[in-house]
């Protein structure tokens, strides 16, 4: 990794991968990069101009914010540290950032010397979605294998403040991914038992990418159990979700681990979540299930994806699921522009702001009841038949919480805890 110098200007790109998703050798395999404009930095303030070439596609990154019009574009500089909400996307927090500022720090930088730009070029080719920036200072590349409980040791040595000669590493396995968890992004082979570094352009055929989570020191040992558990209920009462799975580990019931969904192979999608969608900070709430239908409609202009979307509120409002901030929604644009709801990801029982629902259900956060889910079904316009249909299967899925919770090593405290919250 390259040591921090001056940097005001960043090139950004979209790279949507292989157009042909099989390798030949008569075909082009190379990757698909799109320039999409440029970021620059001047007297402390950030500004965005779209390429030309880029404006004529007709490709909207971020319909709602950065809307495709030629002329330099600056931005609250108070929000996202004066990043559009699309490219502030792209930057890591939580844990990321944790390890980021400490590798800085390590090499005698203070972390508010790193402005944006310089964030975004340790990313690189290297995040989430299909978003690329140049410089690309992100030069670890390589494919050793993994170890998953070397890796949680070393994570918690991290946040324990002791070690940093692993700091590289850690900060190339997590990509862009958020949250507060130490996570990292890997290769898993078809069988699931063989792991690899996944900081690579491309992974070998018989590899996907995948996330891993490991513990923080607020979590219970069995906090990858539990997560696992609500992604079967969750997949039980209809939602989609990516491939999930609790790989074994020394101490306690397991990791969980989720696929990655920005990839399909060597094809990549533009990922966006709803924070950056709609410019709402998921560190101040302030955002109605009711917003997110709305922006479902308009972004997808498909029913079916609304009804997703619902899906999700009444999960996550039944399943006590209150961590559902801004930034737990995304959704995925294709090389044609189009747009869809991205699978559901970061389900698992916790409590949001002051114990209320970040996202709120028709005004209400603290008690959303289920009168409040109705009446935003019917603001959607889902029909009253599908509403119930919907409530009644996500009611039998979290029935079945204390069996699976059993069968997969959650602790008889924690099942007791969340079952409470699940009988109200």
């Amino acid at each position: 990794m390259n040591q921090i110098k001056a940097l005001n200007e960043v090139k950004v790109s979209l790279n949507f991968g292989r157009r042909n998703n099989h390798q030949d050798d008569h075909q082009d395999n190379s990757d698909e990069i799109i320039t999409v404009g440029r970021l620059a930095r001047r007297d402390q303030t950030i500004y965005f101009e779209y390429d030309s070439a880029f404006i004529a596609m007709g490709l909207e990154i971020s319909p709602l914010q950065l809307a495709l019009e030629p002329g330099l574009r600056r931005f609250d500089p108070h929000l996202f540290e004066g990043l559009p909400g699309v490219f502030n996307d792209s930057l890591p927090d939580g844990w990321g950032r944790l390890l980021f500022d400490r590798w800085a720090r390590s090499q005698g930088f203070e972390p508010s010397q790193l402005s944006p730009l310089h964030r975004l070029s340790f990313v690189g080719h290297h995040g989430m979605g299909a978003l690329v920036y140049e410089p690309d200072n992100n030069d670890v590349e390589v494919t050793e294998t993994i170890y998953l409980d070397e890796l949680a040791a070393q994570a918690q040595q991290v946040l324990d403040g002791e070690s940093s000669d692993v700091l590289e590493q850690l900060i190339a396995l997590n990509g862009s991914s958020a949250g507060a968890r130490p996570k990292a992004l890997i290769g898993v082979n078809q069988n699931l038992d063989h792991m690899i570094h996944r900081n690579t352009h491309h992974l070998p055929d018989d590899y996907t990418g995948w996330l891993v989570k490991f513990p923080n020191t607020q979590d219970g040992i069995d906090a990858g159990a539990v997560e696992y558990v609500y992604a079967l209920m969750a997949k039980e009462a209809g939602i989609e979700m990516p491939a999930v799975h609790l790989f074994p580990t020394q101490r306690g019931p397991g990791f969980f681990a989720s696929q990655c969904f920005d990839r399909e192979r060597h094809q990549r999608y533009h990922m966006h979540t709803a924070c950056g969608l709609l410019h709402s900070d998921f560190r101040t709430p302030a955002l109605d299930y009711e917003d997110l239908l709305a922006l479902t409609g308009m972004l997808t202009r498909d029913v079916r994806q609304v009804e997703r979307m619902y899906q999700l509120a009444v999960f996550n409002v039944l399943a006590h699921n209150r961590d559902d901030h801004s930034k737990n929604f995304s959704f995925l644009m294709d090389r044609a522009g189009n747009w869809r709801l991205a699978p559901a990801y970061d389900l698992t029982f916790s409590f949001g702001p002051s114990g209320e629902q970040s996202t709120m259900v028709m005004g209400e956060g603290r008690n959303p009841s289920m009168s409040q889910l109705l009446k935003l079904g019917q603001q959607a316009q889902i029909t009253s038949t599908r509403m119930h249909e919907i409530i009644e299967q996500t009611q039998y899925s979290l029935s079945k919480w204390s069996t699976l919770a059993q069968a997969h090593g959650v602790s008889k405290q924690t099942i007791a805890r969340v079952q409470e919250k699940l009988d109200y």
